[in-house]
């Protein structure tokens, strides 16, 4: 069994903002390319265009329709990916020490050389963030995109996970949870990040970030009804006198029959 770090020296992560996803899933996508491309073995698919495709994905969105106590439905698009937990099940119930958690950054791995494909931390993670390949028989998971954000070959602009530099709504921020200044420390204080399933007791690193209350109108305005009313109870100028010319025609017309 692989031992947790009873401290590490960053806690990168990830802020989510429900309020901003529009479940485009150009994150899962990116995601798909970038670590089919250059992490380890590709992210297979199994009979992609049969009846019953099924793939291996680090990154899924799902949606929910939500009722409020007061007001309207909401569509609320809920991205998922490993949350990187402080206290990770999945790593301590790994039978090989393949699955492990980073003393210089927190983020949560599998060295899949090591891994037996035994299914454990999938059992013991209770987010679901973990997928067995189907082709290679390892258990995969999100890195954080741990070759891009070091790769000092890439633009300092692209040093970030691909999921977060794709989206094109804003919804996704990466950061060092343990620096107080840092740009997902303030957003989680500002808009009262949470937790995903507290009750679990794992601390996840990621946050997300709860949908604003959405505007509502009082159902007595009829919203059209500025648009049904007449410009002008009598028309003026050259509409006006067309009109009224009209009317002196239709008058003579209807006196002759």
């Amino acid at each position: 069994m692989t031992v947790l770090p009873d401290h590490t020296e960053k806690k990168l992560g990830l802020v989510i903002d429900l309020d901003t996803c529009v479940g485009c899933h150009a994150c899962v996508i990116s995601c798909k390319g970038w670590n089919t491309e250059n992490y380890g073995a590709p992210l297979s698919d199994q009979d992609p265009y049969g009846a019953d495709p099924t793939g291996t994905f680090l990154n899924r969105v799902h949606s929910f329709e939500v009722q409020p106590e007061m007001g309207l439905p909401q569509l609320i698009h809920f991205p998922k990916s490993c949350l990187h937990c402080e206290d990770a099940p999945c790593v301590t119930v790994c039978p090989t020490g393949a699955s492990y958690k980073r003393t210089e950054d927190g983020i949560v791995l599998v060295n899949e050389t090591d891994c037996i494909g035994c299914g454990l931390c999938a059992w013991a993670c209770p987010y679901g963030a973990r997928e067995m390949d189907g082709e290679e028989k390892v258990m995969k998971k999100c890195t954080l995109c741990v070759d891009r954000i070091y790769n000092e070959n890439l633009p300092e602009e692209d040093r970030e996970p691909a999921c977060v530099r794709t989206c094109p709504a804003g919804a996704r921020h990466f950061g060092d949870f343990a620096d107080p200044d840092s740009n997902v420390s303030k957003l989680t204080a500002e808009r009262g990040g949470m937790d995903l399933m507290p009750e679990q007791g794992t601390k996840p690193v990621n946050k997300y970030l709860p949908p604003r209350p959405k505007d509502t109108l009082d159902t007595d305005i009829d919203i059209l009804a500025p648009l049904l009313a007449p410009v002008a109870e009598e028309p003026q100028g050259f509409l006006g006198w067309i009109d009224r010319a009209l009317g002196k025609l239709d008058g003579k017309k209807t006196g002759g029959a």
